[in-house]
């Protein structure tokens, strides 16, 4: 019989290769950002939420918070990094209300972190103490991040529009959730059920957004299209020329003369 224990760091192991994949969605978006100069109308709020989340999580994984966790460090770890590039990326060609705003929660970030290590490590003195703390700002912050999608949603149903919420990332979160609400069930860890079924219910919710408002938005036009050209056309101008009754053309007398003038543009 295959044990739990077994059963639970084979998921552990695909929730890493998920959640590595929930890291990496959000690439094309941040590509387009690079191409475009401009972040236009997304939003810092889900990857400045998800780096604390990770700062977090990377925390409550040590040996020294709660033992036997190095998969929840590991893929919080890399996800640590690779959310400190987006975050330099969206803050380089942000405008200046936007970099000033980063600024403030970045700082505060860090600080709040200092506090929790500095507090944890010197006022609590056992590994449960210290799990359930950790735990319990962990489930707090996990919600955080991932109902920080909520007010991309609420710009889909204001815009009739899903062009600033990837379907990638909404599906990989979806599956990220799914993983690690399972590896949580398996050897039952409340503080990583609670953040994980809210996460699995949010991605839903956006899915069933995408699925509604996917045909109303507006179609990308092909900026490279090139307009037929047309060949210039010479044009003919008409001058009509006073003659005096007395001059004499082809033999017999007129009053005017019409001079047909080809003018090539």
């Amino acid at each position: 019989m295959v044990s739990p224990d077994l059963i639970r760091n084979v998921v552990g192991i695909v929730g890493n290769v998920i959640s590595f994949g929930l890291f990496l969605s959000p690439v094309p978006t941040f590509w387009r950002i690079i191409k475009e100069k401009d972040v236009k109308d997304f939003k810092a709020d889900p990857y400045l939420a998800t780096l604390l989340n990770c700062m977090l999580w990377v925390f409550y994984g040590l040996p020294i918070v709660h033992p036997n966790s190095i998969l929840v460090v590991t893929i919080n770890g890399i996800g640590l990094v690779i959310e400190a590039v987006y975050l330099t990326i969206f803050f380089l060609f942000s405008n200046k209300k936007n970099k000033k705003k980063m600024g403030v929660v970045l700082a505060t970030e860090a600080l709040f972190m200092a506090a929790v290590a500095l507090g944890v490590l010197l006022g609590a003195h056992t590994h449960q103490r210290r799990s359930l703390i950790v735990g319990i700002l962990c489930v707090i912050f996990g919600t955080i991040m991932y109902s920080s999608p909520l007010t991309i949603m609420s710009q889909v149903v204001k815009t009739k529009s899903v062009e600033y919420m990837p379907l990638l990332l909404s599906v990989v979160s979806f599956l990220n959730g799914l993983c690690w609400t399972s590896y949580a069930l398996i050897r039952f860890d409340i503080f990583i059920t609670i953040p994980n079924g809210l996460g699995v219910l949010f991605a839903l919710m956006q899915l069933i957004l995408y699925a509604i408002y996917y045909r109303t938005t507006p179609k990308k036009q092909d900026k490279n299209l090139e307009l037929p050209t047309v060949a210039p056309v010479a044009k003919e101008t008409s001058i009509v020329t006073p003659v005096s009754k007395d001059d004499d053309i082809n033999g017999s007398t007129a009053s005017h003369v019409m001079i047909n003038i080809t003018m090539e543009p």
